[in-house]
């Protein structure tokens, strides 16, 4: 087991001080471009610890690894400062110094800020808050993606999503989402003469008979916003019921939801399906024996992604 490493801190009067009496050091935003833009400490120079050129902006910023170098982030609770402090100590650095409890601490105790959003807390980011309303699904921008398999193979591609809408209303979460079946592609068979017998196939009555059933519709009954939810772990706990092939059947899955910038939101999920729920029984061991080559596993794998505007 390693050591982990221990940094000193300065807390926001000890660096005030500093900047008064012209201490000379280097004072650095470890937040990205746009964070830096909005708000940052008086004489402060980016560095973004979450690109990947980090240590390329501080050999930039401060040749000299003995330099006396102050870091700050966003509060106590983030990471951002002690992981850049970890990065350059690695990288041969000396004199490092974490401004304690960053950004959130010094604004408490009133010391001076600049950029275009100084005077406003602003939010740390981290949890899901969408505005209420209704979200019209762009189906230019959403897609499903499907994988099936058997013990010798694995076939993927994609099918569409052609319209739906998302009502939000104290967290709760209701709507609907049409899946056009006839859009069902290939893709791994891509230039293979087999890429159009597959997706007749999955056309064809033994899967999802897209003649007499051309639309799925997945309908939402209730989407619980979860007791944390934090944009990097799903969020949603989503419960409704699937339209397929003429038959109706209750599904349930997590999704990660993300706001964007001009009001709408990103929608991810990644779940399994027993097709046979749905009268899709070709290959399936459980309908018939004998079947040879002709085996297809039960479960179908989606990874759906929903992008949907506002207005």
């Amino acid at each position: 087991m390693g050591t982990e490493i221990q940094f000193e801190h300065v807390t926001p009067e000890e660096l005030s001080a500093w900047m008064e009496g012209k201490r000379s050091f280097f004072l650095i935003h470890t937040l990205t471009g746009i964070h830096f833009q909005k708000v940052h400490l008086p004489g402060a120079r980016n560095a973004c610890v979450f690109e990947v050129t980090f240590l390329d902006q501080m050999h930039s910023i401060a040749a000299d690894k003995n330099a006396q170098i102050v870091l700050y982030g966003s509060s106590e609770r983030s990471m951002d400062a002690l992981t850049a402090a970890e990065k350059l100590t690695l990288d041969g650095y000396q004199r490092i110094l974490i401004l304690k409890g960053g950004i959130e601490s010094w604004r408490a105790l009133g010391y001076p800020l600049e950029g275009e959003s100084a005077k406003i807390a602003l939010d740390p980011e981290t949890r899901l808050l969408l505005p209420e309303g209704e979200y019209q699904i762009d189906p230019d921008q959403s897609m499903i993606e499907w994988f099936g398999r058997n013990p010798n193979t694995r076939h993927f591609g994609t099918v569409r999503i052609s319209a739906g809408q998302i009502q939000i209303e104290n967290g709760k979460m209701t709507g609907a989402v049409e899946i056009d079946m006839d859009s069902i592609e290939n893709i791994n068979l891509e230039g293979d003469e087999l890429q159009p017998v597959l997706v007749s196939h999955l056309k064809s009555d033994d899967f999802f008979l897209v003649k007499a059933f051309p639309r799925a519709t997945f309908t939402i009954n209730s989407g619980q916003l979860a007791e944390e939810p934090h944009l990097s772990l799903p969020n949603y706990e989503i419960n409704g019921t699937l339209e397929l092939r003429g038959v109706t059947a209750d599904l349930s899955f997590t999704t990660t939801i993300a706001g964007t910038d001009d009001g709408g939101l990103i929608a991810e999920a990644h779940f399994d399906i027993d097709r046979t729920r749905w009268n899709v029984i070709y290959g399936s061991t459980r309908f018939f024996e004998n079947l040879g080559m002709h085996l297809v596993f039960d479960l179908i794998s989606f990874q759906l992604k929903i992008a949907a505007t506002t207005g």
